[in-house]
């Protein structure tokens, strides 16, 4: 067995190659391209023509090095970098050639304790990429619908009194129809219900004639060179946001499409709560390989809903998970936080949390912690959910524990 440690970045990765008695048999550096990978596939064959006599342990689990080494037949072991650091410690040394040297010799330590890297089944992949996306831009969406509300706040404030939300497609446009105070004052109210009609507002006249009422209250007034700048900046975010909605609506369709596709759908979609963006970011998250997971623990820990306990003599206490996938932690968080206003035995469990003393995101925490196992038999059994089986079985575990 040969261990391959690669230190990667943007435009060059460093070699190191250690055999079992952890001798060094090449120490070497390639540019990030294609001839560099193949120069990375030529030399690791010249020591051994099988790539499964070779261990590759890196940092990282994703990107065109990693595709290139699992195509090329390479076992791939990626580490947390927070193991790497940890072993740099007691020296604090730190150069590209180090790492890599520093990654092999774990790989040669601790090889039976490491997860060999099992990419994910090709729609999986893409959903988990797609979902993951997706959530940047509602991110990003957050971001300009703040700037947005701030930049009204400057100069146009009763603005956000018009509608329930200043980002609602009509509302978009009512800004960019009407961008100061004194364009809306000099608007009739039919012209106003008019173009809410356009528009298919729900309740057009009565929203223009309260529109109407707001702009002809006293209003604090702000300098003609704030409304005209401020004025040019809220346009501007307003475009953004349309932008960035019609591309986030453009991703639900297609993720809704692939996870229909797959025919572990039913078993997300069966869970409370979940319809919608949570049931494709579950499945993205948890993967369809059952062999992936030995037990619901590993899933608990892998999605951070377990917590760490942290012992020293007779100081011990429990604290939150940081070290774990944080979109797996996410779409578990928001799925216990719906499944509160539909489940009467999750609310329950998370008004008694509360009622010890848990914050909100503690008492959700255990709550998902819960959720974790009953998924995990649901999927290993491809079963929907069904409320009558999980509380018959809790009865049952209850009457044991007592």
């Amino acid at each position: 067995m040969y261990f391959v440690g690669i230190d990667w970045s943007d435009l060059h990765h460093d070699v190191a190659v250690l055999d079992e008695k952890g001798h060094e048999l090449k120490y070497f550096t390639i540019p990030h391209n294609r001839k560099g990978m193949e120069l990375l596939k030529e030399r690791l064959l010249s020591i051994d023509p099988e790539p499964e006599n070779f261990a590759c342990l890196l940092e990282t689990k994703n990107g065109l090095l990693v595709q290139f080494l699992l195509e090329a037949g390479f076992p791939v072991y990626p580490l947390n970098p927070k193991i790497v650091d940890y072993r740099r410690k007691p020296s604090g040394a730190k150069s590209d050639p180090i790492d890599a040297r520093l990654l092999a010799n774990i790989g040669r330590s601790d090889l039976a304790q490491l997860k060999r890297l099992k990419p994910d089944a090709e729609l999986i992949a893409e959903l988990k990429m797609l979902t993951r996306d997706q959530d940047s831009l509602i991110q990003e969406s957050t971001r300009l619908t703040n700037k947005l509300i701030a930049c009204l706040k400057e100069y146009y404030p009763v603005a956000l009194e018009f509608f329930s939300k200043p980002t609602l497609p009509v509302a978009l446009e009512f800004f960019k129809l009407y961008p100061t105070p004194d364009l809306v004052r000099e608007a009739t109210v039919p012209e106003m219900a008019a173009f809410l009609k356009k528009h298919k507002h729900p309740r057009p006249n009565q929203t223009a004639i309260s529109i109407w009422q707001k702009v002809h209250e006293p209003q604090l007034q702000a300098s003609a060179p704030t409304v005209r700048a401020k004025g040019r900046l809220m346009l501007a975010l307003v475009r953004q946001l349309e932008v960035v909605q019609e591309q986030i609506a453009a991703y639900d369709e297609e993720i809704n499409r692939l996870f229909q596709q797959h025919s572990d759908s039913r078993i997300f979609a069966s869970l409370p709560g979940a319809a919608g963006r949570l049931a494709p970011r579950l499945l993205a998250e948890w993967g369809d390989d059952r062999e992936r997971y030995e037990n619901a623990a590993v899933v608990q820990a892998l999605a951070g809903t377990s917590p760490v306990l942290f012992q020293s003599g007779k100081y011990r206490f429990a604290r939150q998970r940081r070290s774990c996938v944080k979109p797996f932690r996410r779409a578990l968080h928001l799925f216990a936080f719906q499944s509160i206003r539909q489940v009467s035995w999750a609310r329950e469990y998370y008004d008694t949390k509360r009622s010890q003393g848990k914050t909100h995101h503690e008492a959700l925490r255990a709550l998902a912690n819960i959720w974790v196992r009953i998924i995990f038999a649901m999927w290993k059994n491809r079963t929907c959910y069904d409320e009558a089986t999980f509380l018959a079985a809790r009865a049952r575990h209850l009457s044991r524990a007592a």
